[in-house]
């Protein structure tokens, strides 16, 4: 079985809004989140669209994605945890909770502040997933990336050929991550930056999707510029 699992545990402190979480606001009179998950929704290899958010927010969750999503039976809106890693996992115990938990089951996680994610990139996620047992999307880096030890100098400059820069989704067989999260120490637990660290950790390989640049994160109020823009087009065209 193939499951999305949307991650909807910002707050939205770097938008400059303590008040209403960053994937509730809205475009074009819909809300962030409804783009995104309409995204995975429409996919038929999905069981399930799983969206995780805090606890108090579950119910507005809910309301939301049933007001601009429909009522849709593959959506289920549980409670996250408090980092993206246990949020993840918190995903993973549903799945093996309600549906079982084998080597073949596939999670597609991604962010719901990004709403332009496309069929092409889902769709070689779950392919990639499914044969490698992991995969990250990720874009080239266009500036050259800058390393510092101590924030105040710079300690390496690495070959830009290099490096690349992470988006989402990033797929995995789910009790493979499952149980390589689990065997982490909390050292290893504390300096994870993302799920395919889980991984990478241990010397496993996770394969690269080719992502684009414009499956932005919203994440500051520029972003969300920058989305209104794109949205246009794609209504107006």
């Amino acid at each position: 079985m193939v499951f999305a699992v949307i991650l909807a545990g910002g707050v939205g402190t770097r938008m400059g809004s303590n008040d209403m979480p960053k994937q509730f606001l809205e475009i074009k009179n819909k809300p962030i989140i409804s783009y995104t998950v309409d995204k995975f929704i429409l996919d038929p290899e999905f069981e399930k669209v799983i969206v995780l958010t805090p606890k108090n927010w579950i119910d507005h969750t809910k309301q939301i994605l049933k007001k601009y999503s429909g009522e849709s039976e593959k959506i289920v809106v549980i409670e996250g945890g408090l980092t993206r890693n246990e949020t993840i996992m918190n995903s993973i115990e549903y799945i093996k909770s309600n549906y079982g938990l084998d080597d073949d089951t596939i999670i597609v996680t991604h962010d719901s502040v990004r709403p332009f994610v496309t069929h092409r990139i889902i769709e070689e996620n779950i392919k990639a997933a499914k044969k490698f047992g992991a995969c990250d999307t990720v874009i080239c880096a266009t500036d050259t990336i800058v390393e510092s030890e101590d924030e105040n100098y710079i300690s390496a400059i690495p070959n830009r050929k290099k490096m690349y820069q992470g988006q989402t989704p990033q797929s995995f067989k789910a009790k493979n991550l499952y149980e390589t999260y689990n065997s982490l120490t909390d050292e290893e637990k504390e300096i994870l930056t993302d799920a395919a660290k889980i991984l990478t950790i241990k010397g496993q390989k996770v394969k690269l999707i080719k992502g684009e640049t414009y499956n932005i994160k919203i994440t500051y109020p520029y972003d969300l510029r920058i989305a209104r823009s794109l949205l246009e087009e794609t209504f107006d065209d």
